[in-house]
């Protein structure tokens, strides 16, 4: 192990036991304590500034950002995840619109191009932090007498159940990774091209009819992916494919 890869690891070791938002020391103090120089330093903490566990604040100085999020691939609602994290959800509507599907929309939803659809734009937050913004498409037909306070600080998928008797049946889910354009970070409170992940998901109803079309992208150093593998049952034990790798 080089010296910098132990140094950088010192200071990840620091933030194992630093809360979320807790300031590190000073740079001449903290470069002082570890025996190295500001450069050195500077260096390592680009590493965890890219790695998405610190964050640079011009002026500032550099403060923990805590462990990523973990996002499972599995269906179900940003509420549901944030509540069984202990985290308190919350969303604020940026704008609400009932407008013409189009082309694009139209095709996700299995609707004409004329067709209404009800546009919201999301913020969605944890413990009031800024995580992801959602744009969200509805069939207008769907949801008579929505409105954009039904959807400040609730589940989205609880409504639809509870008041317009939609059920989650299955989705179609895409992820890819993007840059946040200006708009995007300023809302979310970060910096420019900041890397993020995309979502895209067309939801269904239990009789198979597509009923929201939803892009949604979250911060890339607040979030991770997480998949549980499993081998299928030609695999298991101690059978390998043929060509395989010992």
């Amino acid at each position: 192990m080089t010296k910098f890869h132990s140094i950088r690891d010192q200071l990840l070791d620091r933030l194992e036991s630093m809360a979320a938002g807790e300031q590190f020391p000073p740079e001449r103090q903290l470069a002082e304590a570890l025996g190295i120089s500001r450069m050195t330093l500077r260096r390592a903490i680009d590493e965890l500034v890219a790695k998405g566990v610190v964050r640079r604040r011009h002026g500032a100085g550099v403060f923990a950002l805590g462990p990523k999020l973990d996002q499972p691939l599995a269906a179900s609602s940003f509420t549901e995840d944030m509540l069984a994290r202990g985290m308190r959800p919350g969303s604020r509507v940026l704008s609400f619109d009932v407008t013409k599907a189009g082309a694009h929309i139209g095709r996700r939803l299995h609707l004409d191009d004329a067709a209404e659809v009800v546009a919201i734009l999301r913020l969605r937050l944890a413990d009031d932090e800024p995580l992801a913004l959602e744009e969200l498409h509805i069939p207008a037909s769907l949801v008579p007498g929505l409105a954009a306070a039904d959807l400040e600080n609730s589940s989205f998928y609880e409504l639809l159940r509870s008041r317009f008797d939609i059920e989650l049946n299955h989705s179609v889910q895409t992820i890819e990774p993007t840059l946040l354009d200006a708009d995007e970070a300023k809302v979310l409170g970060v910096p420019e091209q900041s890397p993020a992940l995309l979502f895209e998901r067309t939801s269904h109803s239990a009789d198979g009819v597509p009923f929201e079309f939803v892009r949604s992208v979250y911060r890339g150093d607040r979030y991770k992916i997480r998949t549980e593998l499993t081998l299928p049952d030609r695999l298991s034990g101690n059978e390998r494919p043929e060509g395989s790798l010992a």
